[in-house]
């Protein structure tokens, strides 16, 4: 093995900062075998971490003692963990591979945060790489996918990704390294198993350079990626409105990759080809509104914007208040703040503080949507309108309308979160008042 390349792939990558402190995840296997004795060799403050899966008996916990000796002789710290992963499938309806990767990488996450480690270091190798790439490209993948593995996503890195196996076990023998084999390896049960020991031999028959060929490409087609992705994501930053919507029109010239990459940032699950075609509709078609559904919210177009997620909201339900206490809208993430002064001189006319005339209230108020045929006559304005052209007129989506809260005594209309106070209810300072306030948990009033 070239050491050299190794160690400008992890500078490439600043994997190893100076100062930082590394936890490896070592199964015992040739690979985390080797990983663990480079970066202990290479002078990195490193820590071992090994977890259990309980899923070859006596295997693993032959398994598990190696890795224990191995720490002891090389000097290196252990964590080790378990967890019954044929248990935690079974119970959360997973597959075994799914389950075991989910059960190792919270261990890792949250042995890394107990001890303070800057970075968890797997030993994926240039096979492991390729075979994903291939994985992906069967299934139908884009850039993302044949980029293949990351070298490194957060505090997680992989030092061996460009280092082949027959590089390693060359280590290994050199520098006289035990390893275990897991025998699971062996059997064709496995997808990655069976690309292993038959499509890459191919592919070496053809090409003795193709794994680090496909080393290569994948590195590219991350590059391409990461240049696509951040165009989607300035663009998100230039035209994010405050309400999260974006323009219709400017979405739809944007270059297609960009356009689905934007998508997808602004989606919170996975899309598909399909999805992306469906929203690319929503775009071209017609003006008006319209919806598609893709995996986790609803994307609506209004007008000449679209709105991501507007089906999770709720309508406010309908709540009277109480003169000199709180009331909380837990759901709909508003607080109400409805008090009586005697003599008040200092009249706010903010548009999320009401200031009321006591004596012009007719019985009890409520606050509430919209309702049909409302009307209020502002303050000021000199006029009546009803509650549908003046949200109109202000260019709310229907979405938007049923969110206002409106406040109504037994005679209609008295305020209107944003736009103000009906005619009828103002007072002057000195007045007895009836004073509410509407305060929303993401800021606004």
């Amino acid at each position: 093995m070239d050491t050299e390349n190794f160690k400008r792939f992890t500078e490439k990558y600043d994997m190893l900062p100076r100062g930082s402190r590394v936890i490896c995840a070592v199964s015992g296997g040739a690979d985390s075998v080797c990983l663990l004795h480079l970066l202990k060799s290479g002078g990195a403050d490193v820590s071992c971490a090994h977890f259990n899966h309980r899923l070859r008996g006596a295997e693993s916990d032959r398994d598990e003692d190696f890795v224990r000796r191995l720490c002891a002789e090389l000097g290196v710290e252990l964590f080790a963990g378990a967890g019954d992963v044929a248990e935690y499938a079974a119970r959360n309806s997973m597959g075994t591979e799914e389950a075991a990767r989910k059960l190792r990488y919270d261990y890792l996450f949250d042995t890394a945060a107990k001890c303070g480690a800057d970075r968890i270091a797997t030993a994926h190798n240039a096979e492991d790489n390729a075979e994903t790439v291939l994985m992906n490209l069967a299934r139908g993948t884009g850039l993302r996918g044949i980029g293949g593995i990351p070298p490194r996503r957060g505090k997680i890195i992989r030092p061996l990704l460009q280092t082949t196996r027959d590089e390693i076990i060359s280590y290994l023998e050199e520098n006289c390294l035990e390893h275990v084999e897991d025998s699971t390896n062996a059997a064709d049960g496995y997808a990655r198993n069976r690309l292993r020991h038959y499509v890459l031999p191919v592919l070496r028959q053809q090409n003795a350079g193709a794994v680090m060929n496909i080393a290569r490409a994948s590195e590219l087609f991350r590059e391409d990626e990461s240049y696509l992705s951040g165009c989607a994501r300035e663009f998100i930053g230039k035209n994010l409105g405050k309400d999260g919507s974006l323009p219709v029109h400017a979405v739809a010239e944007l270059p297609g990759p960009v356009r689905a990459r934007v998508f997808a940032q602004m989606c919170p699950r996975p899309l598909g080809s399909g999805h992306i075609k469906s929203l690319n509709e929503l775009c071209s078609g017609p003006a008006g509104v319209a919806a598609a559904d893709v995996p986790g919210l609803r994307v609506r177009r209004e007008r000449d914007r679209l709105y991501f997620g507007e089906h999770e909201h709720r309508e406010l339900p309908e709540t009277v208040l109480v003169p000199d206490s709180e009331t909380l809208l837990e759901d709909a993430g508003i607080k109400i703040i409805c008090e009586t002064k005697k003599n008040c001189e200092e009249i706010n006319k903010s548009f999320n503080t009401f200031h009321f005339k006591n004596e012009t209230i007719c019985g009890r108020i409520l606050l509430a949507p919209k309702k049909d045929g409302a009307k209020i006559r502002l303050e000021g304005r000199g006029c009546t309108k009803s509650l549908k052209k003046l949200f109109r007129e202000a260019g709310l989506t229907d979405a938007q309308r049923s969110a206002v809260p409106v406040l109504y005594d037994e005679r209609g209309v008295i305020a209107v979160y944003g736009f103000g106070v009906d005619e009828r209810c103002a007072c002057a300072p000195g007045d007895d008042v009836i004073k509410i306030e509407v305060l929303f948990r993401d800021g606004r009033g």
